[in-house]
């Protein structure tokens, strides 16, 4: 327990748990949005924040951190990444899926879609070239500067950025999230919103709980894993022995019991084959079963 509660003081704001917390403050969101597109936004809607997507259509789900809407019926979902899986595009590939099926209702047509940008913040280079923000829509291959428009974007922030490609606000943020100080007012805004989530006893509560929950969820996989392991060597050595009693067959000459074991093993029948070296009425049923002469 006490190294639950050390984890909760070391904690940052790139945190997803605490990130989720924080940003449920509109004023706090619209201001991070701006920084991020450079646009002005009126106002927020929330629409999930840290809530499981389940499909009908498909038995997978996703957990968004955060996921609003602004005056327009623009969406963003806002993701934070600590960890290089290898499998962001594709991901973000499958939440603008699920997007789309959560803004179309049965019967509406496509040109209700709505513009979505999901925007991953990450604290590595997924694509190790040095820039702080790759930003990605449809264009035609052949022309490149026909765009397809269907009002999808994709942003991977990073917060190793080497490169001087965005604004000063910006570089602040990212430098912030990336654990490194910064003096830019609306970074210390946000620190000392850190600062606060500190002291909310329902929030560690709240965090503790979910650590320990994965902690246990993990501990479950790994003896399941555990036993799945025993069980394979377990089969393997039994396969081993099997082999065996299949050469001592041939060796013996009973083609007859070699056929068999054959046909057998290639049934996954592993019991059936260890009867038939020591249970001779058994192995004549089994003869019998197979059409073996």
């Amino acid at each position: 327990m006490e190294q639950l509660k050390t984890n909760w003081e070391s904690i940052g704001l790139s945190n997803d748990f605490l990130f989720g917390k924080i940003m449920r403050k509109p004023a706090l969101c619209k201001r991070m949005l701006e920084i991020i597109l450079g646009v002005k936004i009126d106002r927020l809607e929330y629409l999930e924040s840290q809530k499981s997507i389940d499909e009908e259509w498909d038995a997978r789900s996703i957990r968004l951190d955060i996921y609003v809407q602004d005056n327009r019926e623009v969406a963003y979902n806002i993701e934070i990444q600590t960890t290089n899986t290898g499998d962001l595009p594709k991901r973000s590939r499958y939440y603008q899926s699920v997007l789309d099926m959560q803004q179309l209702n049965k019967g509406e047509r496509y040109k209700n879609l709505k513009r979505t940008y999901i925007i991953f913040i990450c604290t590595f280079d997924l694509f190790r070239m040095g820039r702080h923000v790759y930003t990605f829509e449809n264009q035609c291959r052949e022309d490149g500067s026909l765009r397809l428009e269907d009002d999808t974007y994709k942003l991977f922030l990073n917060t190793e950025g080497v490169m001087d490609d965005v604004s000063t606000d910006l570089k602040a943020f990212l430098d912030y999230m990336g654990g490194r100080p910064s003096d830019h007012a609306f970074v210390k805004v946000l620190n000392d919103e850190v600062i606060l989530a500190k002291h909310n006893k329902e929030w560690r509560r709240e965090y503790m709980t979910l650590l320990m929950r994965d902690q246990e969820n993990i501990d479950k996989g790994r003896e399941q894993g555990l036993e799945e392991g025993r069980e394979q060597e377990l089969e393997e050595g039994r396969k081993e022995g099997l082999q065996e009693g299949l050469k001592q067959g041939i060796e013996q000459g009973e083609g007859r019991i070699t056929e068999l074991m054959q046909k057998l093993l290639q049934d996954k029948r592993y019991t059936d084959m260890e009867k038939v070296i020591s249970a001779p009425r058994y192995r004549q049923k089994l003869y019998e079963e197979y059409h073996v002469l």
